[in-house]
């Protein structure tokens, strides 16, 4: 049998209609090779190909850049003071840009999309009102948006996080106050230059400085008290330590200021954990991970840039629902100060449990910038962030996660563990690929465990290529010194995977239950993103990438020789019913129809490229 291959039953083989290859087009594709054209991965369906640049050098792997997107008219767009239906009130802005106009705009907006408004059946009143595409449950003869008897006007919100316009305005006019998090850099400097100056000492090694690495006397005078204060915070700390027992990821149990309502303490032990997905893994999917009995929650990864300067899309990635009861937030930078800013703010202004630094992002942008997978080998740059974040709230701890390295014949994780922990890490997640192996490769469980060895009391989170609950058993065995497992591909290919893990059987969902959990999703969309046209197009989107990745599943009874490993391709089959078939096409047009079935009829000119490629499925 063919490595890479997973394969079915016979009875649900579709034989391939291969068409055979003629002089003509041999010659085209070796036309196209020399040109430096490339060919799209599974679910593209050759579409991706125009919207690629023509590089000899491209790899098949990463994002389809330059793909279509689809962007909402703004002049289409109801003024708010008519958004819940006719009123005398005139509209303030002189300049306004959307309609005032609300049968023009009704004329416009097109038929309800179905009979029931998912929102206003929940919570009682839909705040898109008119532009709700579902408004006719909730409006009265005289087309104004009415409230349900169950409504309650002072109810608390199910979602948190996000910016005010007050927190925007201070950071965008910089008045936030940061020097908490400046101080604590410059503490940090201080412990780094002072052990750089015994190991000088200690190996006889101690140089004249020259005139601009001499340190002033005033200065060093600041540093020697700065070095003193941080000896007494960190006795403090011990001290503390030692009174709550438990070590690693667990905070002190007493509460105090923000976070007096709250317990403090995370156990990042025995858990499992969905990683940060960056698009797909977004507050709706996460509700759907949670009812499948998701443990830990990260959000998608965020710039530390963007959210420090106020950026509304940025901070959107923070969201939090209520059901992730434990819940972090991940941030990625290149520079110490900005990072232990968004730490500080992050802290400070949202309802967070932990905040994890990426370490391990391989995006090319992100590496040439110095942040990512780059700070693994930047270590004086890591150990200031490091140090300030992890000193700055021992409520809320701070984890790292990384890669084995850069370089597929280089690991350095093994000698970044012991030092992350030593700098103060709550815990750290390690993925057991390089940066340039990408996906491409299998996990390197045994050199995961190695590094799980090398922690004394800090938690090390395990992650790659687990799809079920064999191959949790098998990687815990592989690695016994690992505390908990991250899951990230295998929860997007199947959510109920962390039921199957702690019920240790297989689930294999029929094709209804899987489109029901697909209407939750819309539903849970609708409800995030909002339901007017932009709000569903943003669901409908977001819908059609998490199928990118949902297609890949193989059931269970349809395999030959279960279980399916994540970088196994199956061969062409047919479903048990038509739906199941439709379910699992790699044609980016069927995930299209099942969009339809849930949200009606895309745009006109709708196309859909899927943003990640699936060159390693």
């Amino acid at each position: 049998m063919e490595p890479g291959i997973c394969y079915s039953k016979p009875e649900f083989l579709v034989e391939e209609v291969k068409k055979p290859i003629t002089s003509d087009d041999d010659n085209n594709k070796r036309k196209h090779s020399e040109s430096g054209g490339t060919t799209s991965e599974a679910g593209n369906d050759g579409d991706a190909n125009k919207f690629q640049k023509n590089n000899k050098k491209e790899r098949k792997r990463g994002q389809n850049k330059n793909r279509p997107v689809f962007k909402d008219d703004r002049a289409t767009h109801l003024c708010n003071t008519l958004i819940n239906g006719p009123t005398d009130k005139k509209c303030s802005l002189e300049n306004c840009r959307y309609v005032h106009d609300l049968q023009q705009y009704l004329a416009v907006k097109g038929e309800d999309l179905g009979e029931k408004c998912i929102i206003f059946e929940t919570k009682g009143f839909c705040p898109r009102g008119v532009t709700c595409r579902f408004a006719k449950s909730h409006l009265d003869e005289e087309g104004r948006n009415i409230k349900a008897e169950h409504y309650k006007e002072n109810t608390p919100p199910t979602t948190f996080n996000g910016i005010t316009s007050e927190l925007q305005i201070r950071l965008r006019k910089r008045q936030y106050d940061f020097s908490k998090c400046k101080k604590l850099i410059k503490q940090a400097e201080s412990i780094r230059d002072k052990r750089k100056s015994e190991k000088q000492q200690g190996n006889g090694d101690v140089k004249e400085m020259g005139e601009k690495e001499q340190v002033a006397e005033p200065e060093k005078e600041e540093i020697e008290q700065d070095i003193t204060e941080n000896e007494n915070e960190e006795k403090v700390q011990e001290e503390a330590v030692e009174k709550s027992t438990p070590l690693g990821s667990c905070a002190d149990e007493e509460s105090n200021g923000r976070d007096a309502v709250r317990v403090a303490p995370i156990d990042f032990r025995e858990k499992l954990v969905l990683s940060p997905l960056t698009t797909v893994g977004n507050l709706p999917f996460r509700r759907i991970c949670k009812e499948y009995g998701a443990d830990i929650t990260c959000g998608e990864m965020a710039c530390c840039v963007p959210l420090v300067k106020g950026m509304t899309q940025e901070w959107a990635l923070s969201k939090r629902h209520e059901s992730e009861n434990i819940f972090g937030v991940q941030i990625c930078g290149n520079n110490p100060n900005i990072i232990a800013q968004a730490a500080q703010l992050m802290q400070e202004t949202a309802k967070v449990d932990f905040i994890d630094l990426n370490i391990g992002c391989p995006i090319e942008l992100i590496y040439q910038q110095g942040g990512g997978s780059a700070l693994m080998r930047r270590t004086n740059i890591l150990e200031l962030t490091t140090r300030a974040c992890s000193a700055m709230n021992p409520q809320i701890p701070f984890t790292v996660k990384m890669r084995t390295g850069i370089y597929a014949d280089k690991s350095v994780a093994h000698d970044l563990v012991p030092l992350v922990e030593e700098w103060g890490a709550a815990a750290v997640t390690l993925h057991g690929r390089s940066r340039e192996q990408r996906y491409t490769r299998s996990a390197n469980w045994e050199y995961i465990e190695e590094c799980a060895a090398k922690a004394k009391n800090m938690p090390i989170i395990g992650n790659g290529d687990i799809l079920n609950f064999e191959d949790y058993t098998e990687k815990r065995k592989i690695a016994p010194h690992v505390s908990s497992v991250m899951i990230g591909r295998g929860a997007l290919i199947k959510p109920w995977i962390f039921q199957e893990i702690k019920e240790q059987k297989h689930l294999d969902p029929t094709s209804t239950e899987r489109f029901e959990m697909m209407r939750k999703y819309v539903n849970y969309g609708l409800e995030h993103w909002g339901s007017d046209t932009k709000g569903v197009e943003n669901t409908r989107r977001f819908l059609l990438e998490w199928q990118s990745f949902l297609y890949r599943y193989i059931p269970y009874d349809l395999m030959l020789h279960p279980p399916q490993k994540i970088n196994q391709r199956p061969q062409t089959f047919r479903g048990r019913d038509e739906m199941e078939t439709l379910m699992s096409s790699p044609n980016s047009q069927d995930w299209v129809k099942l969009s339809e079935m849930l949200l009606g009829r895309v745009p006109e000119g709708f196309t859909f490229v899927p943003k990640h490629k699936a060159n390693s499925y």
